[in-house]
């Protein structure tokens, strides 16, 4: 059997860090197993799904290296779930219902006051065939409901019904059908609802595994029951721990925070992001991993904890800052090309510089520090000019190394009587226009003689 899973957002806005998490796991499972992911866009609410949204999640997922191996659009595949819903009416399992929203909340509030559960009572199992046609005459378009299966002969003598399975993720859980209602899977439009048309895709698909969040998971009892009705079998199931800001608060798609393509934007290495939203929340350490095939050999869903992981940014940046000052220049070459650094002391360049960066598009600055002369950052005090005119006298002769800056300082010491601080940091802020970087001894050969004569102040 090929490992079959889905990511299967709504695009309605742009997928953020939690959404992300789950896509992640789904494929770092798929490429585990050597399996296959599928990209599955759940645009069936023609008013709020928008193809801008379907379009930036495929590029979002691109930049983040999960390749799909391909993509569906349920809002394609309305046949596909006419056919199915027909088939559970015909099963008697699919019954339509006529209430309209507020009598519902009516007699949701009498059940309470009879201290009864919440739930549909089933009362358009009651309606005859000419109680239907009146409503209709009335102009009332029915929704559909499942018929849940949690009785034995009567519909209305509900009784305690457990689905259970042993969880990717919690081990054994338990879904009680008889605290449930009946979902409705067909709204009075005639358009259908995800609880549905999930099913119908996961069994046309051969979804051999679903992973989602942990807020699924009630949800998972009654698609169990739905794809029971449908005769099929029922995929292997993993809910993961949700994400939540740093303070605490849920991650939404309508504020924008944390989505990827701002992460993108602000600068952040794809394996940071993928780095933390999977490993945090989990028992493995969170580190920066270079690539997705490493993150793949430490991937394990049973690992995640149970409870929500917050995601903190600061956290983001020190992974990004550790893929940086160990990312060879082969890797950054091309974008350093897009800032404008190439040429044949690019990747010397890169080389000191890496170190100093929390972005590749910090090199940009110290590209034109070295091309075009210090930063106006820090400004000289008055009592180290003298002192640093005298110390560009004692420039050893090209040609330099790394070693060159040890042979200046070292000859500026004794001549000055100065060391430590007092001695370097004059020389760099002539050099550099800023009190920290990388390491002078890196970037003097970068500079040259005339190049460094030419900062003398």
């Amino acid at each position: 059997m090929t490992i079959t899973v889905r990511f299967a957002p709504s695009p309605t806005g742009y997928i953020h860090i939690g959404n992300t998490r789950i896509a992640l796991f789904n494929w770092l499972f798929a490429l585990k197993n050597n399996g296959q992911f599928i990209l599955r866009f759940d645009d069936t609410d023609t008013v709020r799904s928008k193809t801008e949204y379907a379009d930036a999640t495929i590029a979002d997922l691109d930049w983040l290296g999960i390749e799909p191996a391909r993509i569906e659009y349920q809002s394609k595949r309305i046949p596909v779930y006419d056919a199915a819903a027909e088939r559970l009416k015909a099963a008697g399992v699919l019954y339509p219902c006529y209430e309209t929203s507020e009598e519902l909340e009516r007699k949701r509030k009498l059940r309470l006051a009879r201290r009864l559960p919440p739930i549909y009572g089933r009362d358009a199992l009651k309606l005859t065939a000419a109680d239907r046609e009146k409503l209709e005459a009335e102009g009332r378009q029915p929704h559909w409901r499942f018929l849940l299966p949690n009785f034995k002969d009567d519909p209305f003598a509900i009784e305690r019904t457990e689905v259970h399975w042993n969880d990717l993720v919690r081990d054994r859980e338990t879904v009680d059908l008889a605290s449930l209602s009946d979902p409705v899977l067909v709204r009075e439009d005639g358009t259908y609802l995800y609880t549905f048309t999930s099913v119908v895709d996961d069994i046309d698909m051969e979804i051999s595994h679903i992973i989602r969040g942990n807020d699924h998971i009630t949800n998972s009892g009654v698609q169990i029951a739905i794809i029971e009705a449908l005769g099929a079998k029922v995929p292997d199931l993993g809910h993961i721990n949700l994400l939540t800001t740093a303070s605490g608060e849920g991650i939404s798609k309508r504020t924008g925070a944390l989505s990827i393509g701002s992460l993108r934007r602000d600068g952040y290495e794809p394996m940071a992001v993928a780095s933390l939203a999977v490993l945090i929340g989990t028992s493995e350490n969170v580190t920066a991993v270079p690539d997705m095939a490493t993150l793949a050999d430490i991937f394990d869903p049973a690992a995640t904890s149970k409870s929500a992981s917050k995601f903190d940014p600061a956290e983001l940046d020190a992974l990004n800052r550790a893929l940086i000052h160990a990312m060879p220049y082969a890797q950054a070459k091309d974008r350093l090309a897009a800032l404008g650094i190439e040429g044949e002391r690019a990747e010397e360049f890169w080389l000191a510089v890496r170190g100093n960066l929390s972005r590749i598009s910090d090199a940009a600055g110290w590209w034109k520090i070295i091309k075009d002369g210090p930063a106006t950052d820090e400004q000289l005090a008055d009592e180290d000019r003298d002192f640093v005119r005298t110390a560009f006298d004692l420039l050893p002769r090209e040609p330099w190394s790394r070693e060159t800056w040890k042979l200046w300082t070292d000859a500026v010491k004794i001549q000055s009587g100065r060391k430590g601080k007092p001695l370097f940091m004059p020389l760099r802020i002539a050099l550099t226009g800023l009190s920290s970087g990388p390491e002078l001894a890196d970037l003097l050969p970068l500079l040259g003689r005339e190049g460094t004569l030419a900062r003398r102040p």
